[in-house]
């Protein structure tokens, strides 16, 4: 689908009159990541939309950084919206997918019927946790991105394999063709230069947010930790629920979608349209 001068793989999955849920993935993922997911969606009656984003889309792959920002991410799913003719819709994002549901909310609420961020928390959150708790230590990888050509031959040296070690280590199960589609002229650069776009958004880290919002999130999340997940409480001013998966990781989509699914259907029924 092209989108703002840009190709995008996109998928629509179920009834196409009915409700749309949009589902953002994360780094280093693709929409495959929701196939555990949006069968379940689907089967309960909604219109699922699936979006290979900025820089995972082979013919969506704009040189620079800048061209990274979160208000550009964000500007391709309002054009997918636009495209598709969706006035209002459900937004669901994992990792950085739950960032530009953040920015969604806080900028075009008008668009959104419900935001779900898996894993992620209220960038004020985050942002706040680094100065408060142990989360820019766990955050470290996020300044190690920012770096030019290293990390690119670090993530990708002996053909990728060190890349699914620390993935595997993360947590990650294997199976999962991720890496090896990272591994395509210019894919890695473009995925990580949402990191190394972060200082254009500095300055426009989102409001706090009206939007009804479910955030899940799992106990062991490595990058993700504790102090920014109870945070996150202080940045929604409207309907908030948060759900904590004991025992569960960062790959939440891949590893517990049953445990996503309950909470995020009902969150999904209470605020259809």
């Amino acid at each position: 689908m092209r989108l703002r001068g840009l190709d995008f793989a996109v998928r629509v999955e179920g009834d196409p009159g009915a409700e749309p849920v949009v589902l953002l993935h994360g780094f280093p993922q693709h929409s495959g990541s929701w196939d555990r997911t949006w069968p379940e969606l689907a089967g309960a009656g909604y219109r699922t939309v699936l979006l290979d984003q900025r820089g995972y889309s082979p013919g969506a792959r704009p040189a620079g950084r800048r061209a990274y920002a979160i208000t550009e991410v964000a500007a391709d799913v309002l054009a997918l919206l636009d495209e598709l003719g969706v006035e209002r819709a459900h937004v669901v994002g994992h990792d950085w997918g739950g960032a530009v549901g953040w920015h969604l909310a806080a900028t075009v609420p008008d668009r959104l019927l419900s935001l779900t961020s898996v894993s992620t928390p209220h960038p004020r959150a985050l942002l706040r946790s680094m100065v408060t708790s142990d989360q820019a230590l766990r955050s470290w990888y996020m300044a190690f991105f920012q770096l030019p050509v290293l990390p690119e031959k670090a993530l990708l040296a002996r053909e990728g394999r060190r890349f699914h070690r620390a993935l595997r280590r993360a947590g990650l199960p294997p199976g999962t063709d991720y890496v090896d589609r990272l591994r395509a002229d210019g894919a890695l650069t473009a995925t990580l230069n949402w990191y190394r776009a972060i200082p254009y958004g500095l300055g426009r880290a989102p409001r706090p947010v009206s939007t009804p919002t479910l955030f899940v999130w799992g106990d062991r999340d490595p990058a993700l930790g504790p102090a920014p997940a109870a945070a996150t409480a202080r940045y929604v001013t409207g309907p908030y629920t948060f759900v904590r998966l004991p025992g569960v990781g960062h790959w939440i989509p891949e590893t517990a979608p049953a445990a996503l699914l309950g909470p995020l259907l009902d969150h999904l029924r209470r605020y259809s349209s």
